[in-house]
């Protein structure tokens, strides 16, 4: 057929024209006719053109081979076989009171909590003596207007009775920044990617052969890191600029990555801006109510010589955030079904991302450290400039240059037990030779020798929490390769339990390192009662 390539189109449009005044038989006759004049791979042309069976065609030759004149039938009598509808009445009926919600005097349906599939619908039809393929349910639900669909992710989880004139202000602020020329950017993260063998939603086109192979569940224990990518795109220009951290999710980490796409793509594009504005959402690491986002935000006003303004989309709204659906989500189509393995892919997925209407995207990595648990004190907000708008003040706000702005604290305050109050943890009996196995001389080597190799990590890599030190999160470990549970654990230190466990992920490889081996104890204990006794029974006994 490759020799009539080119005259597929025009003789679609030929056969498109004519054949809706022919009837079947006449239809077959033109299609021989023109495979006829097309000579050899005339039939295979013909079906391209006209979409339909070589079968069909052949027919049609077979009938200017015969020469006879046409009667007034189109088919052979007794050709085709009669609609399952017909044969059997009640069939339509009956399969469009299964996939109603609601049936009369049946409220108890036997499809209620079962997906209304083909196969399950046709199931059920033979269940009520109806006879009827997948093919014949899906052409009956079809005649009846029904279509196959999913769910629409369109409600908001609330509405705020404002939510309406929250949009139009922050539209019409966002048109008087454009009109001026001033930069206006909409920023939020992206949800945190696991990094490691893990399966990526969506399918690509690949070359045959095997799929690629990745793990079966997505435990976060596998992974080698995480990935936490904040987007900021430029609405004016169409671009995006995507800062991957590897620590924490916070105000510091958002207003570092503004500080970022300034310092290398705002500054040159928009060299005579004063002013910019921000639309956010308003929750995560640029919340509204966050007065840490806040006075990040007024040191970097007054570095940068820039009058931020704030606009936050209204409550329940974050998916009309507009990194969202112009950024984010063509990143996502990007790297579907490709495993995040590393840094470097994730980087290169997202910089690689581009869409037809012209946008292009950077991508860096930030490995600092980003803390939790930064408190901004009253002295501290009562001292930052913010002026909130007229209308909503808490979502509309702008902060100035302000010279002499109090800097923001780098690491969460020490917590002190005050007096009169037990310390967070009874430290005697977290490090008692009976539950470590070795004496407390010999654990604090341990922990010298590990802390002196925590201090040449990278802070990203350093196991960290900001209500125990380093040689306390030795300890739960050394009780970890003892056996206990880590929930006992937990207690005994007075940390969340999902907190212990990835502490325990992240420093189980130190001790490993360092050779050090803990055998497990000769008992189970799961209760700090049970725990407390085994210790003095043990002391007890050895004393």
């Amino acid at each position: 057929m490759g020799r009539f390539d080119e005259l597929i189109g025009p003789l679609r449009a030929k056969l498109e024209a004519v054949t809706p005044h022919l009837n079947e038989r006449q239809c077959r006759l033109l299609y021989a006719a023109e495979a006829r004049q097309l000579g050899h791979g005339g039939i295979a042309a013909v079906a391209a053109a006209a979409r339909i069976s070589k079968g069909c065609i052949r027919r049609g030759l077979a009938d200017l081979e015969e020469a006879t004149e046409a009667d007034s039938r189109v088919r052979r009598p007794g050709a085709g076989r009669p609609a399952a509808a017909a044969k059997d009445p009640g069939l339509r009926a009956t399969l469009l009171a299964l996939v109603e919600d609601h049936t009369q005097g049946d409220p108890i349906r036997p499809l209620t909590w079962t997906t209304k599939s083909l196969r399950h619908l046709a199931d059920e039809l033979a269940a009520r003596g109806h006879a009827a393929g997948r093919d014949t349910v899906a052409a009956l639900l079809k005649q009846a207007g029904f279509s196959l669909r999913g769910n629409a992710r369109v409600l908001a989880g609330s509405s705020h009775p404002d939510r309406d004139a929250q949009f139009r202000h922050l539209n019409d602020e966002v048109r008087e920044f454009l009109d001026a020329g001033d930069p206006v950017i909409s920023v939020d993260s992206k949800k945190k990617e696991q990094i490691g063998l893990f399966a990526q939603a969506g399918r690509k086109w690949a070359p045959p052969g095997a799929p690629v192979k990745v793990l079966d569940h997505d435990f976060p224990t596998q992974a080698s890191g995480t990935a936490i990518p904040y987007g900021i795109y430029d609405v004016g220009r169409n671009t995006g600029f995507v800062v991957v951290g590897t620590d924490h999710d916070t105000a510091a980490f958002a207003v570092a990555a503004l500080r970022r796409w300034w310092a290398e793509e705002g500054r040159a594009a928009y060299p005579n801006a004063r002013r910019l504005l921000v639309t956010a959402d308003g929750g995560g690491s640029n919340s509204s109510r966050a007065k840490a986002w806040k006075a990040n935000l007024a040191v970097l006003a007054t570095e940068t010589g820039l009058e931020i303004t704030v606009c936050h989309l209204p409550p329940g709204t974050s998916k009309w955030n507009k990194v969202e659906h112009r950024l984010f989500s063509f990143i996502s189509l990007n790297w579907r079904a490709h495993p995040l393995t590393s840094l470097e892919v994730v980087l290169n997925l997202i910089a690689s991302t581009t869409t037809a209407t012209g946008l292009r995207v950077a991508a860096r990595l930030d490995k600092n450290a980003y803390p939790t648990g930064i408190e901004i004190d009253a002295q501290h907000a009562a001292a930052l400039t913010i002026n909130p708008d007229a209308f909503h003040g808490e979502w509309n706000y702008t902060i100035p240059p302000q010279p002499g702005v109090p800097a923001v604290p780098a690491q969460p305050p020490e917590r002190r037990a005050r007096p009169g109050v037990a310390r967070t943890f009874d430290a005697a009996l977290a490090t008692h030779p009976v539950l470590t196995g070795i004496s407390r001389d010999a654990l604090d080597r341990l922990v010298a020798e590990i802390r002196a190799t925590v201090d040449g990590l990278p802070p990203s890599q350093r196991p960290h929490h900001r209500k125990l030190a380093i040689e306390n999160i030795i300890w739960a470990t050394v009780l970890d390769q003892r056996g206990l549970p880590c929930s006992l654990i937990a207690h005994l230190l007075h940390v969340g339990e999902n907190q212990m466990r990835a502490l325990l992920i992240q420093a189980r490889p130190l001790l490993q390192q360092h050779g050090h081996h803990g055998k497990p104890l000769p008992v189970h204990l799961v209760d700090p009662c049970e725990l407390a006794r085994y210790v003095m029974h043990s002391t007890s006994t050895t004393g």
